[in-house]
């Protein structure tokens, strides 16, 4: 007859069977643990209350620093497979939404709208939405035409149209300005997300921001409080982007060297800057850019770098493995850096550091501090932004392909068109910030 021993654990009950043949020390500690939990409680019962370290914390005031971090942590994100709260966020949205016909089960908990009825829904709406400051509706409508791309440049114009928001808020009266415009700011952001999710960096704006009316003064009028965020978020804006941008671009063009072969992905505005400093100061080398569709990013870059007169080669990322054995650099941008290393960026970012890891090119990846996050993340399917799939089904100046014309009549057929995926720090070399290099 075997002997049956129960432990009682953090992640539930567990059950050890041990044979009866055979004394085993595991069974014998794992009896004398019991022994011994059961002394404890009947001490607990006859002997004075025990008190833990957490009451203790509690009762002299001291908070753990985890409680303490948990004001600055972001929010859970919404999961869209949740029925109730789905229900409840379109309720309050000021954006109608048409959920796509064809959607992926694997992202079912990201939103997929179909993006042809998004725009002219909410164009129709400009002189009715009171509650929206027409600086943020017109950021909105951008976003989601897709005029405004680009991390850099989503967040500058998200400040700067809050900054037109707070110059024209006025305080209701017998209100105080730090509660009323905090909740205020919170109901723009809300939009904004509704037009476009928002990128990490963004998010670290938005926190900044908040601090800022946190800390104002009450003794400040409203007109010294609107004076001092305005100013505040004029500092953020060009200590954190444009001057960071300028640090990098020193720091990276060290690292160029004539006779270079320099491969990048996408459209970075940090990257063509690296680019550029380089040959400006005089430095010969030839530049690899690599495109992929549906938006083929690269072409603006390649323009912009053939119109400077840089050598440069222009190529789609299916063949990123045939040309990868004459690059000896690899420039990439970022959208966000996770604690754990990972570099979240455009998609098809994985799979160049990837390729180029497998011909041990360096990989560098540039991006400024504010991009840094404390979220840690493994996979670019917890945590993404899906784009218009009906992008894949047509090919630009090519009329002629269209197989996929009336695809989504297809009942078992669906798209993706992912916009991010993330990077494992194995296949980063270094990553350039405006505080240094991180390898």
């Amino acid at each position: 007859m075997s002997s049956i021993l129960f432990l009682q654990s953090v992640v539930g009950l567990i059950v050890v069977l041990y044979p009866a043949n055979g004394n085993s020390a595991v069974a014998e500690s794992g009896k004398a643990a019991l022994a011994k939990s059961k002394n404890q409680s009947s001490l607990k019962k006859d002997g004075p209350p025990v008190t833990s370290e957490v009451t203790i914390d509690k009762k002299s005031g001291n908070r753990p620093p985890e409680k303490e971090r948990k004001k600055d942590a972001p929010p859970q994100r919404m999961q869209f497979d949740d029925q109730n709260r789905v229900g409840k966020a379109k309720r309050r949205a000021l954006v109608n939404q048409t959920e796509a016909k064809n959607r992926v089960e694997l992202f079912r908990h990201l939103p997929q709208y179909d993006h042809g009825s998004q725009l002219p829904n909410l164009e129709s709406k400009l002189f009715q939405l009171d509650s929206v400051h027409p600086a943020v509706f017109k950021v909105g409508l951008r976003y989601m035409a897709g005029d405004i791309s680009g991390v850099n440049a989503r967040c500058t114009e998200m400040l700067r149209a809050l900054q037109e928001a707070i110059i024209d808020y006025s305080t209701p009266p017998e209100k105080v300005l730090i509660r009323e415009l905090t909740a205020k700011i919170s109901s723009y952001i809300s939009f904004i997300n509704e037009c476009r999710p928002l990128s990490i960096s963004m998010g670290n704006a938005i926190r900044f921001v908040k601090r800022r009316i946190a800390k104002l003064p009450l003794s400040h009028t409203d007109v010294e409080a609107k004076t001092a965020l305005c100013s505040d978020i004029d500092r953020f804006i060009n200590e954190k982007i444009i001057i960071a941008d300028k640090v990098i671009v020193g720091h990276a063009s060290t690292k160029v060297r004539d006779g270079d072969v320099l491969l990048t992905y996408g459209l970075s505005c940090v990257v063509e800057m690296i680019l550029l400093s380089a040959h400006d100061v005089g430095k010969k080398f030839r530049v690899v850019v690599v495109d992929s569709r549906p938006k083929l990013e690269s072409q603006a870059l390649l323009n912009r770098l053939i119109a400077k007169g840089l050598s440069c080669t222009y190529t789609h990322i299916n063949a990123v493995s045939y040309i990868m054995h004459e690059v000896t650099k690899v420039f990439l941008g970022a959208s966000a850096v996770l604690s754990n290393g990972t570099v979240l960026s455009r998609v098809g970012t994985a799979c160049i550091a990837m390729v180029a890891h497998a011909f041990s090119v360096p990989v560098l990846i540039c991006c400024e501090a504010f991009k840094f996050h404390e979220r840690v993340l493994l996979d670019s399917i917890c945590c993404n932004e899906i784009g218009d799939p009906g992008a894949l089904a047509t090919v630009p100046g090519r009329m002629d392909i269209n197989y996929l014309e009336n695809w989504t009549n297809e009942e078992n057929l669906q798209l993706l068109n992912l916009m991010y995926d993330v990077t494992p720090s194995d296949y980063v070399s270094v990553i350039v910030t405006d505080h240094g290099m991180v390898s």
